[in-house]
């Protein structure tokens, strides 16, 4: 690059990114990677005057927007908080439902409405999903967020879709359990949990969400597949999951029972009436098959292979780990 091409980079002004729900468990991450990455970033969230806890120092004068998903069900709601933006990263998704905020509302209804809005105003869209919705589920968790995938694909706007494999990393209530679990001599798995995951750090995929907003779309090669399954380097069983978790704790193997799968399902089934633990009838059903990326696209936006998650949890980017996010 010459001189005179440097000077034409520095002097273009910075993406300006709508990060929702960047206070929640993978809005954070993602909101740390992009400030370090030098775009502005704006951050929509419910309470956004409650949030200076759970985000980065480096956010500290991150401008914010107030943003309830289950009111912005048609595109000219989300006129507002599109303001100004050149790229949305939506990171909203909800575990239970509450209220208004249902998973019909909050996962298929709103986002529908801001592909739309994003189409009509002309932004790029970054959805975040989940792996495995691309087979027969019951759980309305997921059958929403296959609804939604569906209305973003459909919408006609310039939009990509992560799909996240098991997260791992400070800030998050699944992660804050499983490793809660990993410390106990004795843990129960359900016994037709056969699904692989590819457990991925939380802070590297707000790096590769982070691609996904500044890159180009010829960078990102969005001529050929718009949709980025994202994983960790290492598939494995759950039980053995656990057991990797345990190695940063305890030198000594854990007992590991297999509970009948009906047993299991049950039990979801009560902890999602009660809002008890991050189990959940849909998360029994994605146990029951692999949730592994294919391919695997971490490399394609790192410019390097993912790290393996490790015994202990990593340092991550000055956030605060003692209150995981019950809605990541």
């Amino acid at each position: 690059m010459t001189e005179q091409d440097q000077g034409a980079a520095a002097a273009q002004p910075a993406l300006r990114v709508l990060v929702l729900g960047g206070a929640g468990f993978i809005g954070r991450h993602a909101v740390a990677a992009l400030v370090d990455a030098g775009a502005e970033v704006i951050i929509g969230s419910r309470h956004p005057d409650r949030i200076d806890h759970r985000l980065p120092a480096t956010a500290a004068r991150c401008l914010r927007r107030m943003v309830r998903f289950e009111e912005h069900v048609d595109a000219d709601d989300w006129r507002p908080a599109l303001a100004g933006v050149d790229v949305v990263l939506n990171c909203v998704g909800i575990l239970r439902q509450r209220g208004r905020a249902s998973y019909e509302r909050v996962h298929h209804l709103a986002p529908r409405a801001l592909a739309e809005a994003c189409r009509h105003h002309q932004r790029r869209l970054v959805h975040v999903s989940a792996l495995g919705l691309d087979a027969p589920a019951r759980s309305r968790f997921l059958t929403s967020k296959q609804c939604g995938e569906a209305a973003v694909r459909a919408s006609g706007a310039d939009w990509a879709i992560a799909r996240p494999s098991l997260l791992d990393g400070h800030g998050g209530y699944g992660a804050w359990w499983l490793r809660a679990v990993a410390r106990l001599p004795v843990y129960a798995v359900p016994a037709d949990a056969l699904g692989r995951v590819a457990a991925l750090d939380v802070a590297e995929l707000g790096e590769a969400l982070t691609a996904l907003c500044l890159r180009s779309a010829d960078e990102l090669g969005l001529a050929g597949s718009r949709e980025f399954e994202l994983g960790g380097p290492e598939a494995m069983a759950l039980s053995d999951y656990i057991g990797r978790l345990r190695s940063g704790y305890s030198p000594r193997r854990a007992l590991c029972l297999r509970v009948p799968g009906l047993f299991a399902r049950a039990v979801a089934h009560v902890c999602d009436l009660l809002h008890a633990t991050p189990f959940s009838f849909g998360h029994w059903e994605l146990l029951r098959r692999d949730n592994v990326p294919a391919p695997n696209r971490m490399a394609e936006l790192l410019g390097r292979a993912p790290r393996a998650v490790a015994g202990r949890p990593a340092a991550s980017r000055q956030l605060d780990p003692s209150q995981p996010d019950r809605k990541a």
